[in-house]
C-alpha cells in the first residue's frame, strides 16, 4: 500500500486531501501543516482548517515552524512515496523534496505558467480574467516552475469574489485527484515542461494593498475589490475615518477621479479614470458591513467632495517580485 504525506494549511486544500485519503489502496502517513496561531478578535490560539481536519480524522499531524534536516530525515524513514501539497505556506528544500521516492506534487490555483506564486486566485480576479483553473505540477526548487501532470479549467462567473472562486477551485482540485494522482503514484505520468515565455508571477498581499486609486478605471477597481474581499479588503479615507468597501460595481458616470457624483440608497457613486464605481456596501472601523441605505445616515457623503486616491501596488508581474526582507 503506497504511503503519501499531505502538506497544506488552508481550507482550499481540504477537498483534494479528502480525495487523496479516499483513493483505494493509499495510506496517508502524515499531514504537515502550519502551527496553531492566534485567530479572531480574541486572538485565541486555533488550528487552521487542515490541522483541525487531520486531528478529527485521527491522522498523524506535524506542525513544524520551519522544516529542517530532522524533518527530512523523519520523512525518509517513514517510507512515504509521494508528498501532495496545496497551500502549505513553506518552501520545500532539496533534502525534504528528495525524502520521498516520487518527490512532491502541488495543486496550484492557476493555469500554469500563468500566475505563479502565493496569490493566483486574487490575481486572476484582479486582472478580470474570464477563466482560471488548477494545475497539478511536480514540485521543484523554483517556485511553481515544475513540469505539469494535469490541469483543469473553470470559468470565472460575473461578479464573483475571492471566497467563491477559492471554494470552487478547491473543489476542482478534489475532482482532479481520482484521475490524476494514481498515474503519478504508479510512475506512469509523464509531466510536461511549462512554457517559460508565458510565465507571470504573483506576490503575497499586505495591508497596503487595501488602498484604492480612483484614477484607475471603474472596471479595474471593481475587479480589485472583489479580488481582495476579506483581508486586506479595499478602503479609502473619508473625513478622517477609514471606510472599507465591501461591495462595489462598475457604473456609468463622468467626473474628475475621486469626485463623489451621487450618494443615496443605491450607493455612493465615485468618478474614476474611466467610468465610475458604485459602492453599495461599506464598513467603518470596528463596525459591521452595511448596505448604503443603512451606512449613509450615520456617515454621509456630499456630492462634489473629493476622495483622495492612493497608489495600488501591482499584484502581477512578468518577473518575480522581490522577496520581502525580514524585520
Amino acid at each position: 500500500m503506497p504511503k503519501v504525506v499531505l502538506l497544506g494549511s488552508d481550507e482550499i486544500a481540504l477537498p483534494a486531501f479528502r480525495a487523496v485519503r479516499a483513493l483505494p489502496g493509499v495510506e496517508v502517513a502524515a499531514v504537515y501543516s502550519q502551527p496553531d496561531r492566534p485567530s479572531g478578535r480574541g486572538q485565541e490560539i486555533r488550528p487552521n482548517a487542515v490541522a483541525a481536519w487531520a486531528r478529527e480524522e485521527g491522522l498523524t499531524l506535524l506542525q513544524p515552524e520551519r522544516l529542517g534536516p530532522e524533518d527530512a530525515a523523519s520523512l525518509a524513514a517513514s517510507g512515504a512515496e509521494l508528498g501532495v501539497v496545496m497551500a502549505y505556506g513553506q518552501l520545500l528544500k532539496e533534502d525534504f523534496l528528495s525524502a520521498t521516492r516520487l518527490g512532491f506534487v502541488n495543486f496550484h490555483g492557476s493555469l500554469l505558467p500563468a500566475l505563479r506564486g502565493a496569490t493566483p486566485v486574487e490575481a486572476a480576479l484582479a486582472l478580470g480574467l474570464a477563466e482560471t483553473g488548477v494545475t497539478l505540477q511536480q514540485v521543484v526548487r523554483r517556485l511553481d516552475a515544475g513540469p505539469v501532470h494535469a490541469r483543469a479549467t473553470v470559468s470565472i462567473q460575473p461578479g464573483e469574489g475571492r471566497a467563491s472562486l477559492r471554494a470552487r477551485l478547491g473543489r476542482l482540485a478534489g475532482e482532479m485527484v481520482p484521475a490524476s494522482l494514481p498515474p503519478v503514484l504508479s510512475g506512469a505520468s509523464r509531466p510536461l515542461p511549462q512554457d517559460e515565455s508565458a510565465v507571470s508571477h504573483t506576490r503575497r498581499l499586505s495591508k497596503t494593498d487595501a488602498a484604492l486609486d480612483f484614477t484607475a478605471s471603474a472596471h479595474e477597481l471593481a475587479c480589485r475589490i472583489r479580488a481582495l474581499e476579506g483581508w486586506p479588503g479595499s478602503s479609502f479615507e473619508h473625513r478622517g475615518e477609514t471606510v472599507k468597501v465591501c461591495a462595489a460595481e462598475a457604473a456609468q458616470g463622468k467626473g474628475a477621479p475621486g469626485v463623489v457624483l451621487e450618494a443615496g440608497k443605491s450607493g455612493v457613486l465615485i468618478a474614476c479614470g474611466e467610468g465610475a464605481i458604485l459602492i453599495t456596501r461599506m464598513q467603518r472601523a470596528g463596525g459591521r458591513a452595511l448596505p448604503a441605505s443603512e451606512f449613509l445616515p450615520g456617515h454621509p457623503f456630499v456630492g462634489g467632495e473629493v476622495i483622495a486616491s492612493c497608489p495600488m501596488p501591482a499584484l502581477v508581474s512578468a518577473t518575480p517580485f522581490p522577496r520581502p526582507g525580514r524585520a
